[in-house]
């Protein structure tokens, strides 16, 4: 779900930041608009309700919770990282500016490298929140860990929903610490 929503989440934040259209008119500022809204759409709906819709519309499958999780998550990092992009440093693209580089050439050389280590620190983030996110949604019936945390609970075997949260736990610590490590690669 995460894949999927970095990869609509991408393309979406360049053409929603207002660094990428720098000196190109009105049109563009209107699609810039319509992007926007279209991002600010797609996160307004939580993903338990996506659930809940995507479940009577797809049935109970791994997909629907997927696109569940996808198409909020999607929106919110849309939403960041063009925050992201358009507050990065403009040295870069000012030297690019000085030899004369066009504007795609100062936006895709001079200001979204800087932006790359913070955007795929906060994806990471995302993909923490999506791991407990598709536990929740296995209390609605989606195959997941919550949903063996459920089955387990309504049995009232406590000792193996204690094992799966702590399964989930480390889940959660082991993305933790492998997003650390690409920090510190990417700052350092």
């Amino acid at each position: 779900a995460i894949t999927l929503a970095f990869a609509l989440a991408l393309p979406l934040s360049v053409l929603a930041s207002s660094s990428f259209w720098i000196g190109c008119g009105v049109p563009c500022q209107m699609l810039r608009w319509l992007v926007r809204s279209f991002i600010a759409l797609m996160r307004s709906v939580h993903e338990l309700l996506w659930a809940v819709l995507l479940l009577a519309a797809m049935g109970l499958s791994p997909i629907s919770a997927v696109i569940a999780i996808a198409i909020p998550y999607a929106g919110t990092l849309a939403k960041v990282f063009s925050d992201i992009i358009d507050e990065s440093s403009l040295k870069a693209e000012n030297a690019l500016n000085s030899i004369g580089a066009s504007r795609w050439q100062k936006f895709f050389f001079g200001r979204l490298p800087q932006a790359i280590p913070d955007i795929l620190s906060y994806a990471f983030y995302r993909f923490e929140c999506a791991l407990r996110s598709s536990a929740i949604l296995g209390f609605f019936g989606f195959p997941t860990l919550g949903y063996y945390i459920k089955l387990e609970f309504d049995n009232l075997n406590y000792s193996k929903v204690w094992a799966y949260l702590y399964v989930l736990l480390a889940m959660v610590v082991a993305v933790e610490y492998y997003s650390m490590q690409l920090r510190r690669r990417f700052v350092a």
